[in-house]
């Protein structure tokens, strides 16, 4: 078993947390650690973003080296979740431990959608010992900066998080939908066309996310705003409450699947997104998944399943048995990301 530093957003419900807490539940001992604490005491937290976190430098690298002061245990392993936050001089910090240092990234940290954002984290991107990234343009785009050892994984779903209601009896009634998309709105990204289409259609849905009263479509979409941002349980309840789960992609991350991608059918949902290479070489269509390329087909894609309890719960129950073959639990990505990185170490001892 190996000794962990962990540094990213270990807030509880987060992506990030959990995968520290599957790291745990696999053996490991695990020093969890956040600089967002750190970024979160500097004000003007919108000036930091856009000028991609530059002027907290100072601060960050003085938070690394207290951490690095008070570790009482040898480091086995460094995993930077995100890593967004830390420039060159603390990742170089972090590597006098001696020990591999990881970085692990489920966003688009070499596209264009988030701005200035991971400007750092690029700038520091060759210091890390390995890269794990969740799309094949990241993947190519970290070997052209040079990285030399980067893997492309499958984003993942939590074991426990994500673990269904034993009875729907158990779900209340407040997260029980027709349709159900659990998601931000974000501008530029035309969400709302979907839930338009499906409100010609005479479909009942319920959309749940921060920013929706953003939209310029607000007044219409209010009628069917579940609330804001859902996690832990109730989470589990709005994806297994509804008959059916809305995944969207964001086109500025350049996505091809989504986190929604493994925890809605791992969640006992039925899982309805967009048509892609990535979705298609995950499940069989419209046998453990159901896909659309457009509103429209997503609209009558929805009405067809509505109308047929049969089929809806026979692709239900197959992407439920499907997702759990595909080993993208987070103990099993834990497992391969520490597998690939401390092997060769273990070689060399």
């Amino acid at each position: 078993m190996a000794n962990i530093l962990y540094m990213g957003d270990i807030n509880p419900g987060s992506t990030s947390a959990q995968r520290a807490l599957a790291l745990e539940r696999l053996g490991h001992t695990v020093i969890a650690k956040t600089p967002y604490g750190v970024f979160k005491t500097h004000r003007f937290e919108p000036i930091h973003y856009r000028t991609g976190y530059r002027l907290v430098q100072g601060s960050m690298l003085k938070w690394v080296k207290s951490v690095i002061d008070s570790l009482t245990i040898d480091i086995d392993v460094v995993w930077i979740d995100s890593g967004e936050l830390l420039g060159p001089k603390c990742v170089k910090a972090l590597k006098t431990l001696g020990c591999p240092v990881l970085l692990y990234n489920v966003d688009d940290p070499t596209g264009k959608r988030d701005g200035r954002k991971f400007d750092l984290l690029i700038k520091a991107i060759t210091l890390y010992d390995a890269v794990f990234v969740v799309r094949k343009e990241s993947e190519e785009d970290c070997k052209r900066l040079g990285v030399k050892q980067v893997t492309r994984v499958f984003r993942s779903y939590d074991e426990v998080a994500h673990k269904p209601f034993d009875k729907l009896s158990d779900i209340p009634p407040a997260f029980r939908s027709d349709v159900a998309f659990i998601g931000t709105w974000m501008r530029h990204e035309n969400r709302e066309k979907i839930f338009l289409e499906l409100i010609k259609n005479n479909i009942s849905f319920k959309i749940w996310g921060p920013r929706w009263e953003k939209s310029p479509q607000w007044d219409v979409l209010k009628p069917y705003y579940g609330g804001g941002s859902l996690s832990g349980r109730e989470y589990v309840a709005a994806i297994q409450g509804a008959k059916i789960c809305l995944g969207l992609l964001s086109k500025g991350n350049r996505d091809l699947h989504t986190q929604r991608s493994l925890e809605v059918p791992y969640a006992a949902g039925l899982f309805c997104a967009e048509r892609t290479s990535e979705h298609q070489e995950l499940y069989k269509e419209g046998v453990e998944a159901v896909f659309w390329a457009d509103e429209k087909e997503c609209a009558a894609v929805c009405k067809k399943l509505l109308e047929d309890n049969t089929l809806r719960e026979q692709i239900r129950l197959s992407g439920m048995k499907r997702v759990k073959s595909l080993g993208l639990g987070n103990e099993d990505i834990c497992r391969n990301i520490l597998n690939e990185v401390l092997a060769p170490v273990l070689m060399q001892s």
